[in-house]
């Protein structure tokens, strides 16, 4: 996965693991960004459930949605 994100997308991705030596939970950096920008997400009807087949369309939808949660806060920016 590291490799194709490097290779194909030109993206440095870094894997964050607990250390075994930790016992309950403990924050990891930078989830809390992966996490929110999914329940902003989930927001939109049609990625609530999964209805696509085709990755493509699922790509367009996430796209779409994501573009719906970005425009709303420039709006709330701009006034």
């Amino acid at each position: 996965m590291v490799d194709f994100a490097l290779g194909v997308l030109r993206v440095a991705l870094t894997v964050v693991k607990r250390s075994d030596d930790t016992s309950g939970f403990t924050v990891l950096p930078k989830r809390w960004l992966v996490e929110r920008t999914s329940a902003w997400l989930m927001h939109s009807r049609l990625l609530a459930r999964d209805y696509e087949r085709r990755t493509d369309t699922s790509e367009a939808v996430i796209r779409w949605s994501m573009s719906m949660v970005m425009s709303r806060r420039l709006v709330r920016r701009a006034r």
